[in-house]
């Protein structure tokens, strides 16, 4: 009796490995907006203790002029994979830099600015930082972006 050689074709292996080039160049990008996206998240609710230090501070001072980082009870922030520096909290404003990066490996930052509408009984804060960037970041109404 004869055996015959079993396996694939040169074509049939070509074609398997086409289609894994052609899924690997879609994932591979939004992976990356993926990961950017969630140390944005992180990066956003590391700082939520602080913001809260920072309404009580306001609520103790009546002003926010005293709220920085290290007194009146705000404390100082850590550097974390999600926050990679801590530029400052002065006057109540965060400002840090995010883990997240743009499409140019820039990375995002958040600064948060506190605000208390009269007669509110809310203290309101808007991102006025690159993380507000729809695609590696946060969408409109996400992470107190306008």
């Amino acid at each position: 009796m004869k055996k015959y050689q079993q396996g694939f074709t040169l074509i049939e292996l070509m074609i398997v490995v086409a289609i894994i080039g052609i899924l690997a160049a879609i994932a591979i990008p939004q992976y990356g907006d993926y990961t950017s996206r969630a140390r944005a998240s992180g990066a956003a609710s590391e700082i939520n203790s602080t913001k809260l230090a920072v309404a009580i501070c306001h609520q103790e001072t009546g002003s926010l002029a005293a709220c920085d980082a290290g007194s009146a009870g705000v404390p100082t922030m850590a550097v974390t994979k999600n926050i990679t520096a801590v530029t400052s909290v002065t006057d109540g404003v965060i400002t840090v830099t995010t883990g997240a990066t743009d499409a140019a490996a820039v990375a995002l930052t958040i600064v948060d600015t506190p605000t208390i509408p009269a007669g509110s009984a809310n203290m309101v804060w808007t991102n006025s930082g690159t993380s507000c960037n729809a695609t590696r970041g946060f969408k409109a109404g996400q992470g107190d972006c306008p």
